[in-house]
């Protein structure tokens, strides 16, 4: 019988009161603020993180995971009696925590060889970030949890990171354009104007999909393209951070246009705040 563990990362985004719930391991990237280290999504809840981030001197930087990280979480699920492990990365485009993973992986099958044939380990290169794979992760561990071949799982969650859009609106660049993760943002000159972006991200590259004027517009820029590429009656999730207003309002919305209250709303977590600004909504769902 099947025994699957599923991990992801903390820019993964799920909440944690989800992740306790289905035992999801959720391994923590490192926030250097200051002479301070801190563990991403245990250490603080999202909201303390936005009040830490905006009146910090310097905006804070965050490490990749190391192979030491993964050959740790890879030891203790081997040892634990695990049959499959499911570690589902942050955009390798991005990070190079997913090459870090894919090394352990080889590492710990040299010093284990016994355990290629009763110890599966499967990587899985989101190509995004936040909840777009925090999601899959999610109905993964669900799935495992009810006895599913793990082979199902994998081909689950590889078929949402397939399909799954994220749209966003980082309403303050500076975080963007400092941290260079969301490099699109950085090409953008649209303040002096009160141009806003509608971003996404497409082969693990940011892109921005179109540009209006003032913060009124950006809701519904945002459902006009959920109206055009969603799947109907499929799972969304809206996402929210320091800004309450703007959120409430695409949470009435986005319930209005698709009928049906959001499968989630979740705040972004820190590694996500860094590189795209704490003052931010977005939708994240599956495309047809």
């Amino acid at each position: 019988m099947a025994y699957v563990k599923m991990v992801t990362d903390s820019a993964a985004d799920i909440p944690r009161a989800l992740r306790e719930e289905l035992d999801i391991q959720v391994l923590p990237f490192p926030i250097a603020m200051g002479d301070k280290e801190y563990e991403d999504g245990y250490d603080f809840t999202p909201e303390e993180f936005y009040g830490m981030l905006l009146s910090a001197p310097q905006i804070p930087t965050h490490a990749q995971l190391n192979p030491y990280v993964f050959e740790q979480c890879f030891e203790q699920a081997y040892d634990n009696g695990y049959t499959h492990l499911i570690y589902t990365s942050i955009n390798s485009k991005g990070s190079a925590t997913h090459q870090n993973a894919v090394q352990a992986r080889e590492e710990f099958y040299e010093e284990h060889p016994e355990a290629r044939e009763n110890f599966q380990i499967t990587i899985i290169d989101s190509h995004n970030y936040t909840m777009t794979y925090g999601w899959a992760v999610v109905q993964g561990a669900k799935m495992a949890a009810v006895g599913t071949d793990p082979d199902k799982v994998v081909a689950y969650i590889q078929d949402w990171l397939d399909h799954v859009r994220v749209l966003f609106a980082p309403l303050d660049l500076r975080f963007a354009k400092k941290s260079g993760r969301v490099s699109a943002a950085a090409a953008f000159v649209g303040d002096a104007l009160g141009l806003k972006p509608i971003m996404t991200f497409e082969n693990g590259e940011s892109k921005i999909l179109s540009k209006v004027r003032g913060e009124k517009n950006i809701i519904p820029a945002i459902l006009e393209r959920c109206r055009k590429t969603r799947q109907a009656a499929s799972p969304y999730m809206v996402i929210k951070a320091d800004n309450a207003p703007m959120a409430d309002a695409l949470i009435q919305a986005c319930e209005e246009e698709f009928g049906a209250p959001a499968d989630l709303v979740y705040p972004i977590g820190g590694v996500i705040a860094i590189n795209a600004g704490p003052n931010l909504i977005g939708v994240v769902y599956r495309e047809q």
